[in-house]
C-alpha cells in the first residue's frame, strides 16, 4: 500500500509545532482519531505501542525525517498522518537534526508483512532531497498530498 492511499487532507498538518517527539506523536494520533481512521477508544493502545517503539530506538532518521511507527492488534487497517514543521521537532534523529517531515504510520499486526513494505516505501520516498524540498514548500494539506502522489507516480516509492 502506498502512503497516499492512507492519507486524506484531514490527517496532513502544515506549520506543525511540537516541543518533543512524544508530544508530536500524541498530536498526530489525535489527528487520525479526529479523521475517523482510528476509533477513540483505541487511542491509548495505539499511543502505548508508538511510545514503546520510540523507547526501543528513535524513529528519527536523517535529513529532517522521522517515521514514528508501531504495530497494533486493535485496528483492521493501517493508518497514517503527516506533519510538516519548518521549525522542526527534536526527534533524537540519527544525524542530530530536528525532524521537519514526520510521517506517523500505524501498522496492523494481521497484515504486518504487507504493511512493513509500506513503511519501506515511505522511507524510500523521503530519501530523495527533491521530495523533501517539495514537501517543505507545500503550503496546504492538498499540496502535500499532491507532492506525495506525484512522487509515487514517478516510481520513487
Amino acid at each position: 500500500m502506498k502512503l497516499s492511499e492512507l492519507l486524506s487532507e484531514k490527517v496532513i498538518l502544515t506549520n506543525f509545532k511540537a516541543g518533543t517527539k512524544l508530544d508530536a506523536v500524541g498530536r498526530l494520533v489525535d489527528v487520525i482519531i479526529a479523521s475517523g481512521d482510528i476509533p477513540k477508544h483505541h487511542r491509548q493502545a495505539v499511543l502505548d505501542a508508538l511510545i514503546a517503539r520510540e523507547n526501543i530506538c528513535s524513529t528519527g532518521m536523517e535529513h529532517g525525517v522521522a517515521i514514528p511507527h508501531a504495530t497494533v492488534d486493535v485496528l483492521e487497517r493501517p493508518a497514517a498522518a503527516v506533519a510538516v514543521s519548518l521549525e522542526g521537532v527534536p526527534f533524537q534523529s540519527a544525524d542530530g537534526k530536528n525532524a521537519t517531515i514526520i510521517v506517523l504510520l500505524i501498522i496492523t499486526r494481521k497484515d504486518v508483512k504487507h504493511n512493513v513494505r509500506t513503511l519501506a516505501g515511505i522511507a524510500r520516498l523521503l530519501n530523495y532531497e527533491d521530495t523533501r524540498q517539495h514537501l517543505l514548500v507545500a503550503k496546504t494539506p492538498s499540496a502535500i498530498l499532491d507532492v506525495i502522489r506525484e512522487e509515487e507516480r514517478k516510481g520513487v516509492n
